[in-house]
């Protein structure tokens, strides 16, 4: 399999490092960022309501719990904006940072597909920091203290880690419009 891929940046279905626990130790490895793999009309980045029965299987099971490391993660402005450019108006990237945490884990869920191994990442209610932006959700961003009881406690714990980050712990930077070259 060919693991060369952009780890800049993360967009749907792209590949990406994860962390997961196999025979009792932690390991790197390399998934689309699409845990159904492609089996959907869309790629399934992310899961909130872990009750349901697909998602539910996936929370029971350590060994398909999974962390994904991120520098930042972006969402887009809710309103276009004119940039007096002459060009259609356009959505801009707020990325988001964890000040306590340059180099963050987010709870996720792997399994394997037809394409390879895939994951999403774990959503809750936004802080106060995100819901200007994302009034919907926010990933969940874990705590160093908490990757142990994501990927190894039980189904209880999981729900429980599955809650916003403290919203005096994050930063946010933007608009930025790189598409148009400037920020």
């Amino acid at each position: 399999m060919d693991n060369r891929f952009n780890p800049v940046e993360l967009m749907p279905r792209s590949r990406a490092y994860i962390i997961r626990e196999e025979g009792g130790h932690r390991e790197v490895d390399v998934m689309s960022w699409d845990v159904l793999g492609g089996a959907a009309p869309w790629p399934m980045t992310n899961v909130r309501n872990l009750g349901l029965p697909q998602w539910r299987a996936l929370a029971a099971k350590p060994e398909n719990r999974c962390l994904v490391p991120l520098s930042e993660f972006c969402e887009w402005t809710p309103e276009a904006h004119d940039l007096r450019d002459g060009k259609k108006p356009l959505k801009g990237e707020m990325w988001f940072q964890v000040t306590d945490q340059p180099l963050f884990a987010v709870a996720g869920f792997w399994q394997p597909t037809a394409k390879g191994n895939g994951f999403t990442m774990v959503t809750c209610d936004p802080n106060d920091v995100v819901a200007p932006i994302h009034p919907k959700a926010m990933i969940t961003v874990l705590a160093p203290e908490d990757h142990d009881r994501w990927l190894q406690g039980s189904y209880e714990d999981v729900v429980a880690l599955q809650r916003p980050y403290l919203a005096e712990r994050m930063t946010v930077r933007g608009p930025v419009f790189p598409t148009r070259g400037s920020s």
